[in-house]
């Protein structure tokens, strides 16, 4: 395997990036889970709820509200942590993704609870073409699921915005797209901007037989609020995470070093007139 940047003349679409990120997440989770499960609380029977690699929990945030008593959909939910953790406090959560290899470790956890979490409907989809109703959900949320993997995101937002009903809310976390002008490194190689910020080719991964094996999309800021505005959202707030000081924990380009330094996810909130 072979990493290189797609040109803008021919990147992937939606249907080839939603086949690759199906196969490399089914064939990753059980190594993603072992690095990176505990910190995400994935194996947690009652679930946990971390924004982002520097740690943001919802239980201190409560970016979502009060979701007692609401539909809650998670889009790109991996082994579903933050639903189950949202089941706990009242929400009829509902957790969907592409993998069934994320999809299956979260059933796994799932059943060893005795409470809420364990009933929350884990779905396989994708988050463009969500298998819901109109007006379906008071609250959607994205914690770095399915965004950044998603070649037409400005679709994912129309869809979002479809099933969640008139006064509803939507957040989403996803790496800081200021973060794409530095290499994929938490040491000090990353602290050197390196690739326009503003070429909007995505990051990809090929096999030896030429077949995409792993893709990320980049947007700029600006593209991320037009999207939320074309799709009828106001965006309320812009959360850009410091770095704790209690957190030395590396994870993959995020690191305390370059964490004082600039930001490395940027969370918004949105909601429906």
């Amino acid at each position: 395997m072979y990493a290189s940047s797609v040109t803008s003349t021919n990147p992937p679409g939606h249907g080839e990036s939603v086949r690759a990120s199906r196969t490399w997440w089914d064939s990753e989770a059980d190594d993603y889970h072992e690095t990176h499960g505990d910190f995400l609380g994935a194996r947690s029977p009652d679930g946990e709820f971390v924004w982002c690699p520097e740690g943001l929990h919802e239980g201190d945030w409560h970016l979502l509200g009060d979701v007692n008593g609401l539909d809650v959909l998670e889009i790109g939910c991996g082994s579903a942590p933050c639903s189950r953790w949202l089941a706990g406090r009242g929400a009829r959560s509902v957790a969907l993704d592409l993998s069934s290899g994320m999809l299956r470790v979260g059933a796994e956890a799932a059943a060893q609870s005795t409470g809420p979490a364990a009933e929350v409907p884990l779905i396989q989809a994708d988050a463009g073409r969500l298998p819901f109703a109109d007006n379906s959900f008071d609250v959607a949320f994205s914690a770095f699921g399915a965004i950044p993997f998603v070649a037409d995101s400005a679709g994912v937002m129309t869809e979002a915005a479809r099933v969640i009903r008139p006064g509803g809310r939507f957040v989403f976390s996803v790496n800081h797209p200021m973060r794409w002008i530095f290499r994929d490194d938490p040491g000090v190689e990353g602290l050197v901007a390196v690739f326009p910020y503003f070429d909007r080719s995505p990051y990809a991964e090929y096999g030896d037989g030429s077949e995409l094996t792993y893709v990320e999309h980049h947007r700029t800021v600006g593209d991320r609020i037009r999207e939320l505005v074309a799709a009828g959202f106001l965006v309320q707030d812009l959360i850009e995470p410091e770095w704790p000081e209690w957190l030395e924990r590396e994870w993959g380009q995020w690191s305390p070093l370059r964490g004082e330094i600039f930001p490395g996810t940027a969370i918004f909130v949105a909601t429906l007139p």
